[in-house]
């Protein structure tokens, strides 16, 4: 499969969808249900899964990252953030 282009809008695949998952002690975090299974994404993952929306580019997405982390090298982000979407679409979490 091709990495997402820039102008690409990736979002949550069909028949995934965000979920709560509640814990012990009642706090909550964020899962991804899909009909396999669930993923629960914490930091950078979760961040860039819920930057997915299906509006936003991966140009915009990867902008917005580069601007929060700053301090990282933007072409290592870039390909992280390829990788990682990469990975998803594979498993079918994520469509571009």
């Amino acid at each position: 499969m091709a990495p997402p282009e820039d102008s690409s809008q990736p979002r949550l695949a069909a028949g995934c969808r965000w979920s709560i998952e509640n814990k012990t002690g009642g706090a909550q975090e964020r899962v991804i249900l899909f009909p396999e299974g669930a993923i629960k994404l914490q930091g950078t993952g979760r961040q860039i899964l819920e930057r997915c929306d299906g509006q936003r580019t991966f140009g915009q997405i990867i902008a917005e990252l580069q601007a929060e982390f700053s301090v990282a090298n933007p072409a290592k982000i870039r390909s992280d953030i390829s990788q990682f979407l990469e990975q998803l679409r594979h498993k079918r979490i994520v469509d571009y």
